[in-house]
């Protein structure tokens, strides 16, 4: 099959790249679209732009050695010598909660441009995060009228959300929980499912290997659901909705623990984690929820609803509880430090979470916001996003960035752990005794407060009550 199939990816971020990439080592002929040159240029050179574990050999591999992967700003051409296409441009969330459609309008124009001067059946699929009825009433729209075509006679449609986690996204594309497929009709459904199995086939060759070997399972085609367009894109925000609304209930039972003496949020969600109606999955307090998706998606959903005569109380609480959560961070340290002014505070940690050098959203800017407003000096590292760090709220000319991590402890009068890298698992009591005084605020508890505590250091944590034995 897939040699019968030319597929066009629109965009080439965080989704559009990493789906493109699988889709060309299974075999597919598959074209990346962007209006970004310098990205094109990357991409046609077997690099990659932004931070991501086995993207780059990936990347590499599918354009240098298969040459199955290409990358062009030529979008209406592309698109007329494919025979699939594939949205997944960026939908940012706008001031007021709601998704700017501005660049899923530019995709669904360019494919209806193209699909006027194309003969033959064509499958279009957004994958971007699109509030309900957006498939129907404006991909559909715009493409009918920019091509004098009917979805459903001349091309096809669906809506199939990506559930990727930034740091696990090539493992998450190629071995998926589920698919879900929001399909226009019949026609268009069943050709997606058929590219879907296609594509995770339960096969000995090169693609099952290469991944098999490096995760350690085999591919399979996961659970393949066909709902309405509708149905599927409310099955992603329910899906990133219910994920948030679990890491904000940890955090607020957290913020309850710690109220409690000999009580540690970690045996609460330890606990619960073990009934199945549960699970032990997002139940990990500490500062917060960031990235793109959680807050844009929940924020999104709430103005949907709002603008549908219905008011969201627990989406909302959801987002009340996050956006107090990492200042609970500073909280902690003004208890044991006292007056922060002119103190000099170190961030472990920029970045939403490990193995990305995503910002968007990170509640290490609202830690350092918080402690600035304070009058603290304020040194950082991390292993990634110093670079991506220095362009959120002009962070580069407000704050000192370590060149090191060993250089984060020197004059430093308390030590705040943000992001759980792998780097700052390792560290031990002794390499905080280097601080000026060795005060260590954990929010991501990851440290033993009991071995800390007896070699020396002034240890709080998310979710830890007063210790009573």
């Amino acid at each position: 099959m897939h040699k019968e199939i030319k597929l066009t990816v629109s965009g080439t971020g965080f989704v559009g790249l990493i789906t493109a990439g699988v889709f060309a080592d299974r075999g597919f002929s598959t074209m990346a679209l962007d209006v970004d040159e310098k990205k094109v240029a990357a991409v046609n050179k077997g690099e990659t732009f932004f931070f991501e574990p086995h993207l780059p050999d990936l990347i590499k591999r599918v354009v240098l050695e298969k040459k199955t992967l290409t990358a062009s700003t030529e979008r209406i051409k592309s698109i007329q010598e494919s025979n699939v296409t594939l949205i997944c441009v960026g939908t940012p969330s706008k001031s007021d909660g709601s998704c700017d459609l501005s660049y899923i309008e530019s995709a669904a124009k360019d494919i209806g441009q193209a699909l006027a001067q194309k003969d033959g059946y064509h499958l279009v699929v957004a994958k971007s995060t699109i509030v309900p009825e957006t498939t129907r009433t404006l991909i559909k729209t715009i493409i009918e009228k920019e091509s004098n075509k009917k979805a459903g006679i001349d091309f096809g449609l669906c809506m199939s959300p990506e559930f990727l986690r930034e740091g696990q996204s090539v493992h998450d594309t190629i071995f998926p929980d589920k698919i879900v497929i929001g399909q226009f009709d019949e026609k268009s459904g069943k050709k997606l499912e058929a590219i879907f199995q296609h594509l995770y086939r339960e096969e000995n060759d090169e693609f099952s290997g290469t991944w098999e070997t490096i995760f350690g399972k085999k591919v399979t085609c996961p659970k393949i659901l066909r709902r309405s367009i509708e149905t599927a894109e409310c099955i992603k925000y329910a899906n990133n909705s219910f994920l948030a609304t679990k890491i904000s209930f940890i955090n607020e039972f957290a913020n309850i623990c710690e109220r409690v003496p000999g009580v540690d949020i970690k045996h609460i969600a330890e606990a619960i984690g073990l009934d199945f109606r549960i699970n032990p999955k997002f139940l990990q307090a500490g500062a917060g929820f960031g990235w793109s998706c959680f807050p844009k998606d929940v924020n999104a959903m709430i103005t949907f609803a709002k603008e549908h005569n219905h008011n969201p109380k627990l989406l909302e609480s959801v987002m009340a509880v996050n956006a107090q959560q990492a200042k609970r961070m500073v909280q902690l340290t003004e208890e044991i430090v006292g007056d922060l002014k002119e103190k000099q505070i170190a961030i472990l940690g920029l970045s939403f979470k490990p193995e990305t050098d995503d910002m968007r959203n990170a509640p290490s800017i609202i830690i350092i916001d918080e402690l600035l407003s304070k009058g603290a000096n304020v040194i950082a590292w991390d292993p990634q996003a110093i670079e991506e760090a220095k362009k959120e709220n002009d962070l580069g000319n407000k704050i000192t960035f370590a060149n090191s991590l060993e250089e984060i402890f020197d004059n430093t009068d308390a030590c705040l752990l943000v992001t759980e890298w792998k780097q700052f698992k390792k560290l031990e009591a002794k390499d905080f005794k280097k601080m000026k005084k060795p005060v260590v605020i954990d929010g991501r508890r990851i440290y033993d407060y009991k071995k800390f505590r007896k070699e020396g250091i002034i240890y709080a944590g998310i979710g830890l009550g007063e210790i009573i034995n």
